[in-house]
């Protein structure tokens, strides 16, 4: 079996698929309120074309664990049958979505009977006007369910990604996390990264990770987590003694780049072998022109190879991606 190396030695064995650009929510930090021009149907992954590059990554090139993502992935139909159709393949990897939950009230069961092992699930506040001002929607309840649901479903652990907004949410850091652990949810707290459509990131305007040290600091003790990190992008610290943990993805104060096991497919078919990568490469060609999967698993190793040591988000010369977090992907 080949592997997704690159020149510094990172071996890709996570594979991040994006199911689709399309979101039923306009968080703030990610789109404008009237959305953005979706992908043409045409230009997106069919179900099958989806899992005939899962098979190539995990028979042929050492993934071993798919993430699915979007935009959102519940809004995607063949998703059971994705998922169904992944859980099928030999070896199996483990598989895991991103989401925010609108939705999962009603398709955890099926989810989990189909082979989704667990969900991280996108909630930035438990306050409903909060939540209102932040997605502009009104559906706190509707992910609060979803919650509910993964974890009767055995989706779990049913982890939290929670981004701090200046003037927004940057008070609330303590409150969730009580309620997460109240819940037995794991809550991970991510930096706000320059992935927004607007292009609107400002490093000033950004909670650091300090600053969420800090909140969390008043009303919790903190203490690093005996359990190696590896290449997991949270660092994480257990509460108050244990055994509930919060976790603080720092990608842009304290960069992980050099433990990076990630690779990125598009809904439409692209490579990023990096989330903050201005090149991509093209499987969809290919594989739409008769490429056989040996051919294809060719191109992705050469799309790997050069990915550069860094995001360089701290360099001066840093340019934000031209496609937003929706069109890539977590």
């Amino acid at each position: 079996m080949q592997q997704l190396s690159d020149l510094h030695g990172r071996v890709a064995t996570d594979l991040r698929v994006s199911l689709t650009d399309r979101c039923n929510l306009r968080c703030s930090y990610c789109m404008p309120a009237e959305g953005l021009d979706w992908l043409p149907g045409e230009e997106v992954l069919t179900d099958d074309e989806v899992l005939r590059l899962i098979h190539i990554a995990t028979s042929r090139l050492g993934v071993d664990e798919v993430r699915f993502t979007g935009g959102e992935p519940l809004v995607r139909r063949g998703l059971v049958d994705i998922v169904a159709g992944t859980a099928a393949m030999v070896p199996r990897p483990e598989i895991s979505m991103t989401t925010n939950a609108l939705g999962l009230s009603r398709t955890a069961r099926a989810l989990a009977d189909a082979g989704l092992d667990r969900v991280n699930v996108s909630l930035d506040t438990i306050r409903p006007q909060t939540f209102a001002d932040i997605t502009r929607r009104d559906r706190l309840h509707d992910v609060v369910a979803g919650l509910e649901a993964a974890q009767e479903a055995g989706l779990g652990p049913v982890k939290i990604n929670a981004v701090l907004l200046r003037g927004h949410n940057d008070d609330q850091a303590p409150e969730l996390l009580r309620w997460a652990i109240e819940r037995s949810y794991e809550l991970r707290f991510i930096e706000q990264m320059p992935l927004d459509a607007q292009h609107g990131w400002r490093r000033d305007e950004m909670i650091t990770a300090d600053e969420i040290f800090a909140s969390l600091d008043r009303e919790f003790v903190l203490e690093p987590a005996s359990e190696p990190r590896g290449s997991a992008p949270a660092e994480l610290f257990t509460v108050n003694g244990g055994p509930a943990t919060v976790g603080v993805i720092a990608s842009i104060t304290r960069p992980f780049c050099g433990d990076c096991d990630r690779v990125r497919l598009t809904a439409d078919g692209q490579v990023r072998n990096c989330l903050f990568a201005r090149e991509e490469s093209d499987l969809r060609t290919p594989l739409r022109d008769g490429a056989s999967d040996d051919e294809i698993a060719e191109r992705w190793i050469a799309a790997v190879r050069p990915k550069l040591p860094g995001h360089g988000i701290n360099d001066p010369s840093f340019l934000q991606p031209s496609r937003p977090m929706s069109a890539i992907g977590g």
